[in-house]
């Protein structure tokens, strides 16, 4: 069987990587949705403070968007 772009991504995803600073999350979602949780993570960690950001996106089939949003480790 043919492994999927996902799955290599998430497979790459597991490698170790150097510390930046940052935490990253990557959602799947219909647009609308996608759209609304990028607003929401930008509203709950704002970009003056924790130089948030889209760090990434794609769009895939059916109208869904795969993105990377990123923000400091000290939110936490």
């Amino acid at each position: 069987m043919a492994e999927r772009p996902r799955d290599l991504a998430e497979r790459m995803s597991r490698r170790g990587k150097p510390d930046d600073g940052f935490v990253r999350e990557t959602f799947t979602l219909p647009r609308p949705a996608a759209r609304a949780k990028a607003r929401a993570f930008l509203d709950r960690w704002p970009a003056a403070g924790y130089m948030s950001k889209v760090e990434s996106w794609r769009e895939l089939p059916g109208d869904t968007i795969e993105f990377t949003m990123r923000r400091l480790k000290s939110a936490d």
